[in-house]
């Protein structure tokens, strides 16, 4: 494959920096045994943005960004800029990047390893086998509409409001992913919303049932209010397919999910631009956990999550299903072998750290290349 596929890496902060260094190294093993490469570039994001040049994200980098035919991300955050104004917190890079890249539909996959079925807090009769996929809107909602602010009111007291607002153009494009996912899965999708108390949540409703009805016959769809909906990802989590849900739900339900699998480390997530006339599409990688700062420079993190949000870049940014595949297969290897990072530890597992790790998963790849 030429070097002709730009990929932006930014690996942040945290331990942003330690299992992207892990992820760059089956990059390179790929260069060599695949023969696959890219045009690469990285950049400073979030506060290590924030300490060079004053700012989260800068617009050079946002142009990379939007040159780029993918952008592998790590994390941002920590408690050093928590005091900071709310428009020079690291955590704006990633809001930037999905405003202007209008990165709309976030993909959170939920699967459970058989490897590491022991390893969630559920019993392994309730989780083994799930595999779901939460589409959560990420341009829109609470998080970006107004008006928002904190005021002071006539009597000297303050008051903080955010707005929650969906167009039919953003609820019907998220949810044409959903159902176009379902397609290519158990052709089932769960619209979550909460209809019986917010008028966005009957809006969003009524949009999803319209264009089910009109587009997508042959896929079954149920709606459900967010709250019963987390009540079942925890009773019953296989039931589900594909949900599809707004912004600030599809955050909450997402990291619920994930601790069905037994550590947030485990788990990629992709968020996708539309497909433009010229058959781009922007998308960016990254994996959920975020910065963690507490193990930040231990050297114990798990690099899993940021390697498997590079398979899901493979497939889903450059049609690369074998190659894609070849790390997924890697990883089930490696952890069917016993070893485990401190998040994912149990008895009778060998303990090992971030670098240890990464070695482990390359010499699995260098066996299944042999």
């Amino acid at each position: 494959m030429a070097a002709n596929k730009k990929l932006l890496v930014l690996p942040g902060d945290g331990i942003g920096p330690e299992v992207m260094r892990e992820t760059r190294r089956v990059i390179e093993w790929m260069d060599r045994r695949r023969m696959v490469s890219f045009d690469i570039s990285e950049d400073l994001v979030g506060g290590a943005a924030l300490e060079a040049h004053g700012t989260p994200i800068t617009d050079a980098t946002m142009q990379a960004a939007k040159d780029a035919d993918a952008i592998l991300f790590g994390s941002v955050g920590g408690p050093q800029w928590d005091k900071l104004g709310f428009d020079l917190r690291p955590e704006i890079a990633i809001l930037r990047l999905r405003k202007e890249l209008d990165l709309f539909a976030n993909l959170r996959p939920a699967i459970v390893l058989d490897p590491l079925v022991d390893a969630s807090t559920l019993k392994p009769e309730v989780v083994r086998g799930l595999d779901l996929m939460i589409v959560r809107e990420s341009t829109g909602g609470v998080y970006f509409g107004t008006p928002r602010g904190i005021e002071t009111l006539a009597d000297g007291s303050k008051r903080g409001f955010d707005t929650e607002s969906y167009t039919t153009a953003e609820i019907e494009r998220v949810a044409r992913v959903g159902f176009e996912l379902a397609r290519k899965r158990g052709n089932r999708v769960t619209s979550v919303e909460k209809a019986n108390v917010m008028q966005s949540g009957l809006f969003w409703r009524q949009t999803v049932t319209a264009l089910a009805a009109r587009e997508y016959p042959d896929v079954a769809v149920a709606h459900m209010y967010a709250d019963n909906c987390a009540m079942q990802l925890v009773r019953n989590p296989r039931q589900f397919d594909v949900i599809v849900t707004s912004n600030i739900f599809g955050d909450l339900l997402s990291d619920l999910a994930s601790m069905l699998t037994g550590s947030l480390g485990m788990l990629p997530s992709a968020t996708l631009g539309a497909v433009q006339p010229s058959g781009k599409r922007h998308a960016l990688y990254e994996p959920i956990h975020g910065s963690a700062p507490d193990i930040a420079g231990k050297g114990i993190a798990n690099p899993l999550a940021q390697m498997l949000s590079f398979a899901m870049l493979l497939r889903t940014s450059f049609d690369m299903e074998e190659d894609a595949t070849l790390i997924e297969t890697a990883v089930t290897r490696v952890l069917a072998s016993g070893l485990r990072t401190g998040d994912i530890a149990a008895p009778g597992t060998t303990p090992v750290g971030t670098e240890a790790m990464g070695a482990a998963l390359l010499a699995e790849l260098d066996r299944m290349a042999a």
